[in-house]
Formats: structure tokens, C-alpha cells, sequence
């Protein structure tokens, strides 16, 4: 395990505009018709992606408190081959994933098609703005070394803060 180099906490008060400016992303998006439980999985899914453990267990645990099924949280690494995704998640899924691996090729019309198609301009908007905002958390979290939170179980409240 390798150590803090700044924590979320002196982040918050050393960025106060920049958590001010992220907040009003999340705060938006949470407020499209996209849903806190698909938010929750693309948010989780770029952050398995990335690696950031910080992001991963403070959006476990918001996923827990909305009532995400377990089998979906069990299950998101390999959401290509699980059963319990239903075809709007997979859409949104595999378009965060390829936003979140942008550096390997750019999104295929086909693929933004499908999307467009199924979510709509506006919430095609909004789910593009989700990836883009949980990136930046993951890159922060990961540069600064964030600790993550402790795991909470369903029944308990979410963590404050929102990456």
C-alpha cells in the first residue's frame, strides 16, 4: 500500500473551486432523468476501470444505499458475459467504457448510434458529462492517493461528500 499524498479532506479545502465546480456536475447529472442507479454503475465501471480504489468503495457504498442489486455489484467487471444487466445498462456501460479507454480509439458510430438512439440527446448529454466528471475524480483520487472509505452495508447511509 503506498501513502497519502494529500487527503480528500485537505483536497476539499485546498481546491475549494474545484470541488465547488465538480459538486455542480454531479449535482446535475444526478438531476437528469438518467437514474442514481445507472449513475451509480457507470460510475463504478470507469472506476474499476482506472483503478481507483477510493471512487470504487465510495461509490460501492452510495450503489448499497440505493439498493443496487448485489448480483449487478458482483457482477460489473464482467458485465459483457452477466445475465442481470438489462440492455439500457449494457448501452451505458460499454459507452462509459470506451470514454473511460479513449486513449485506445475513439467511440464507433455504431456504438453512439445505439446510445443516441436508446438515451435521447439530453441524456446522452448527461451520460457523457457522468464519465467525464467520475474521470476526473479517478484521476485525482489516484494521483493524490485518496484512502478510501470505509465498505457500508445496504442498510447503512452513504458517505457526505461526492466525488
Amino acid at each position: 500500500m503506498t501513502s497519502v499524498r494529500i487527503d480528500y479532506a485537505d483536497f476539499a479545502k485546498l481546491a475549494p473551486g474545484v470541488m465547488e465546480g465538480l459538486g455542480a456536475i454531479g449535482k446535475a447529472v444526478g438531476g437528469s432523468g438518467l437514474g442514481k442507479d445507472l449513475i451509480e454503475l457507470i460510475k463504478l465501471r470507469a472506476s474499476q476501470l482506472n483503478g481507483c480504489a477510493f471512487c470504487l468503495q465510495y461509490h460501492l457504498n452510495l450503489a448499497r444505499s440505493l439498493h443496487v442489486s448485489t448480483d449487478k455489484l458482483d457482477q460489473l467487471a464482467a458485465w459483457h458475459e452477466a445475465p442481470v444487466f438489462s440492455p439500457r445498462e449494457r448501452l451505458a456501460l460499454a459507452y462509459a467504457e470506451q470514454l473511460t479507454l479513449s486513449a485506445q480509439g475513439a467511440i464507433s458510430d455504431e456504438l453512439f448510434a445505439q446510445v443516441l438512439a436508446e438515451f435521447g440527446p439530453a441524456d446522452l448529454s448527461f451520460l457523457t458529462a457522468s464519465v467525464a466528471h467520475i474521470n476526473a475524480w479517478n484521476r485525482i483520487g489516484k494521483a493524490l492517493r485518496f484512502t478510501p472509505h470505509a465498505p457500508r452495508q445496504e442498510h447503512q447511509q452513504a458517505p457526505a461528500a461526492k466525488p
